[in-house]
């Protein structure tokens, strides 16, 4: 059977709510002649009378009272649809899907949901742990909206990529170490460590520290969860170097935090594609700004 217009639905049903041709002609504003033309199509359609004229008044044969419910239900599915379209476009619902790394999810994107929630709560976030790589080819492949990536980047066609935080990374430590108060390479190098995998810029950030002193140690293990890195300090198995985000609780009482000489800083930007924005992204975009730190 070939498709079956909506218009033509509507048609139907007015006629089995008001139980004449011309009345639904009138609602519809339609002329009494397209009235006719709409149902004669789907009688063709169907292969048989939908409609029958009984005392004066034309109800559903049938044939036809079970094509008019199918027909409310999808006229009312279709009514829903473009409800949902229009508010999604007016930004008052909308998903909205961004990919970042476990770090910038586990301690910044809590914060910015959390203001989400309160400000726009019927815009759904979906949150995919990716690296920078993956997000920014997720991004121009158009399967995500936003990304938190590491900067810097080399410039991808399509897309915007903008400084976003700054943050210094710091020597998170056991407490009950006897630590220097400035942490150095060749201090940091002599001790058991657990740093990020080498798939992350964290990594590779670190591995330039360590190298400006001539040292190039080697890990106790390697992780990509800050988190998990985070409870492994504490519980003594070794030291760390990881962002500290200034916004953020401060870490487990068993760990102490140190600065680093010389200075280390991560540095992530907002990414997106270039050109119009729905509205639901845009309040996204608006409220990880608002959590920029320079």
């Amino acid at each position: 059977m070939r498709e079956i217009s909506l218009d033509r639905l509507r048609t139907l049903v007015a006629i089995a709510d008001l139980g004449s041709f011309a009345e639904a002609a009138r609602v519809l504003n339609l002329s009494p002649p397209t009235v006719s033309l709409h149902i004669a199509d789907l009688e063709s359609r169907v292969g048989g009378k939908l409609l029958s004229r009984t005392r004066g008044r034309v109800q559903p044969s049938a044939i036809g009272e079970t094509l008019v419910e199918r027909a409310r239900r999808l006229l009312a599915d279709a009514e829903q649809a473009l409800e949902d379209v229009q508010r999604q476009v007016q930004g008052l619902s909308g998903r909205v899907r961004l990919g970042a790394s476990t770090g910038a999810i586990a301690q910044l994107m809590p914060q910015a949901l959390e203001i989400l929630s309160q400000r726009h709560p019927a815009i759904d976030v979906q949150v995919a742990v990716l690296t920078s790589q993956e997000t920014l080819k997720k991004l121009a492949e158009g399967s995500l909206e936003i990304g938190l990536v590491a900067l810097p980047q080399t410039p991808v066609r399509q897309l915007r990529i903008k400084p976003w935080r700054r943050d210094p990374v710091m020597a998170f430590l056991p407490a009950r170490w006897e630590c220097p108060q400035v942490v150095s390479p060749d201090w940091l190098a002599a001790q058991p460590l657990i740093l990020n995998d080498n798939t992350t810029r964290l990594s590779r950030l670190t591995t330039e520290w360590f190298a400006s002193d001539g040292r190039q140690p080697t890990p106790r293990i390697q992780l990509n969860y800050n988190d998990a890195i985070k409870s492994l300090v504490a519980a003594g198995y070794g030291a760390t170097l990881l962002p500290y985000e200034a916004s953020t609780p401060l870490p487990d009482t068993r760990i102490a935090m140190r600065p680093l000489h010389p200075l280390l800083w991560r540095q992530l930007g907002i990414a997106h594609r270039e050109g119009d924005i729905e509205r639901s992204t845009q309040y996204v975009l608006d409220v990880l700004w608002g959590l920029s730190a320079q």
